[in-house]
């Protein structure tokens, strides 16, 4: 989350000419409803299944596409081995504590599971928590990518070479 994984895979789909597909647009889009209404009329379990389910709709049905997964997508129940074995390959954009504190800030509105978080001490609590929990997953991408004092286009250059 605030990794910069829609802003990076956009311009990278743009440049290959492949199609680009965020996953929390595209999830909003087949069910109706943005996720900030999903989870707090469904809750997070009827989510996480829709969420395994469109996963893997997109992993069985898209080519020459870049898609961006949710932050939590990898975590829960086998999707992070549906993606290994998925054709295609994973990327992790690693992104400071610091520096994602910073982004999410400013979104915390905009973010259901941000929502409580009402000072930059918790906010930054909750993202070192959030990344410790998932980087058993995340940590199983095929490339990884460091963030740290790249800007867009080095990052892009990066991603390029070591995907294509």
């Amino acid at each position: 989350m605030g990794s910069g994984k829609s802003t990076l895979g956009k311009i990278l789909a743009r440049e290959k000419n492949m199609n680009f597909i965020d996953f929390d647009e595209y999830l909003e889009e087949k069910e109706g409803k943005r996720i900030a209404d999903l989870f707090k009329e469904r809750g997070e379990i009827y989510f996480r299944k829709q969420e395994a389910y469109y996963l893997q709709e997109l992993l069985d049905g898209f080519d020459n596409t870049i898609i961006s997964l949710g932050g939590g997508t990898p975590c829960y129940g086998d999707a992070m081995q549906r993606i290994k074995a998925a054709e295609g390959t994973s990327v992790y954009i690693n992104v400071k504590v610091e520096e994602l504190t910073n982004r999410l800030w400013s979104q915390r509105d905009h973010r259901p599971v941000l929502k409580h978080q009402d000072t930059p001490e918790k906010l930054e609590e909750f993202v070192r928590k959030h990344l410790f929990e998932r980087s058993f997953y995340y940590n199983q991408a095929a490339i990884k990518i460091r963030v740290e004092g790249h800007t867009i286009a080095q990052l892009i250059s990066e991603l390029d070479e070591k995907l294509f």
